[in-house]
């Protein structure tokens, strides 16, 4: 816990939650002059006991209940980095899912220009899978040039991606399948990847990889061989990465090389010197 960090950041966020908004009457004559809500004020609120919110923003909260402080991040309208930071700074760690459902389904329209820049193949995804933007280098993989709306369902149930993901059955699908089990872990109330889990326990090839389980939750800097409809067939290097306003969201490049793959491709870990 840093007691400090998570004062600061509550009361700041809680002077900007203006009172009158809520029901509430500023005073006009002699007496409280600060800005924002009062620490009682949120108790009424979010229809607490008096002194509930105190606890937690002075920090003698040793482990607050994440409910509850989940309803305050959302009635004092924190973005994502926040609710992370809120959650660091209050003891609890990484927070257990998103604040909203909402989050992680849109990022910040520069990063089609920043996909645009990039040599490799590259795309971005939302929390569901669903494609956000790619570069002309991803599409040049796809026989017709038309990427997939969804890139999950694609790798996963599409007959295209199968043929495309070489040695599917063993290269990728039992190391795709358990991400998405992750990902409903975090968002089990998500339509799309509802939907996508009914489709897999109804496919025949895909079921029995889903019921095997696995722990592999991403891909980044894995080797897995692909037939490129262009550059024929070859081994690609993943590199995955999450844009921090989008918890969930995935920007994934994709290094392709044609040919047979040869132990010595295999780039060494980067440190810091």
């Amino acid at each position: 816990m840093n007691k400090k960090a998570l004062r600061n950041l509550l009361k700041e966020r809680r002077a900007l939650i203006q009172p009158e908004g809520h029901g509430f009457e500023r005073p006009t004559g002699q007496g409280r002059r600060a800005p924002g809500l009062t620490q009682h004020q949120v108790d009424q609120i979010l229809h607490e006991t008096p002194g509930k919110y105190r606890r937690l923003e002075s920090g003698a909260w040793p482990r607050p209940d994440i409910d509850f402080v989940r309803r305050v991040a959302l009635l004092f309208a924190l973005n994502e980095q926040e609710w992370r930071s809120l959650c660091r700074y209050a003891g609890i760690g990484d927070p257990p899912g998103p604040l909203t459902p909402e989050s992680g389904k849109q990022v910040p329209g520069v990063w089609q220009e920043a996909v645009n820049g990039m040599a490799h193949m590259a795309y971005v995804t939302d929390a569901s899978w669903e494609l956000i933007a790619h570069n002309q280098a991803f599409a040049r993989m796809f026989p017709d040039g038309r990427v997939p709306t969804n890139t999950m369902r694609w790798m996963l149930l599409d007959p295209d991606g199968r043929n495309t993901l070489t040695n599917w059955a063993t290269a990728w699908a039992p190391l795709v399948l358990p991400q998405l089990r992750a990902a409903l872990s975090g968002r089990p109330d998500d339509d799309i990847l509802q939907q996508l889990e009914k489709e897999v326990l109804a496919d025949p090839d895909c079921a029995p990889i889903w019921e095997a389980g696995g722990a592999h939750i991403h891909p980044d800097g894995d080797e897995r061989p692909l037939l490129h409809a262009q550059d024929g067939p070859g081994w690609v290097t993943m590199c995955a990465a999450e844009p921090m306003t989008a918890p969930g969201a995935r920007l994934i490049v994709l290094v392709f090389h044609p040919g047979t793959r040869r132990a010595h491709l295999r780039t060494p870990m980067l440190r810091a010197h």
